[in-house]
């Protein structure tokens, strides 16, 4: 079976590879690439553990071939941490307990992420269905919402200072 190179950026960088045709982006990620903080759960995308911001929207890392994402723009879990730093979704989850086995964290923070870019101020019930793809076996909602509405009061205090400098 013939190899298929894939050229993307990954986490800020320009990153090649090579794939099989019929290998999935998750499996491409972790096992070719190495970044192995895109979990797999389900294989079917029912549980978003595998969930990357592809082209800007929340995917399942499961459900694309890795062939599909050459050209693509691509950020995991990984990618998320700050040059001074972790994320503030990050650092919340930590300061909140919003994790427990860590099977489905990366997920929730991908997801997390990707409503905070486009609703800096959700209210809970936002939240719960920004996540909802998402699930996790170990721990209820609660801190997860909680760590997600913390980090975003964060981020619009830092950002509201910054615009009164």
């Amino acid at each position: 079976m013939s190899s298929n190179h894939v050229t993307s950026t990954i986490n800020g960088d320009q990153v090649e590879f090579l794939c099989q045709g019929d290998q999935t982006l998750l499996d491409a990620l972790r096992d070719v690439v190495g970044l192995t903080g895109v979990k797999e759960g389900c294989a079917t995308g029912d549980c978003g553990a595998c969930s990357v911001i592809l082209d800007g929207r929340l995917t399942c890392a499961c459900l694309v071939l890795a062939p599909e994402a050459d050209g693509s723009t691509i950020v995991t879990v990984e990618g998320l941490a700050e040059p001074d730093g972790l994320h503030p979704l990050q650092q919340s989850f930590l300061e909140g307990a919003a994790l427990q086995c860590g099977v489905c964290t990366p997920g929730f923070l991908v997801a997390g992420k990707v409503l905070l870019d486009r609703n800096p101020d959700p209210s809970e019930t936002e939240v719960r269905y920004a996540i909802a793809g998402n699930l996790c076996r170990c721990t209820g909602y609660d801190k997860i919402v909680r760590s997600i509405l913390t980090a975003a009061a964060e981020m619009k205090e830092v950002a509201e200072a910054k615009e009164k400098v």
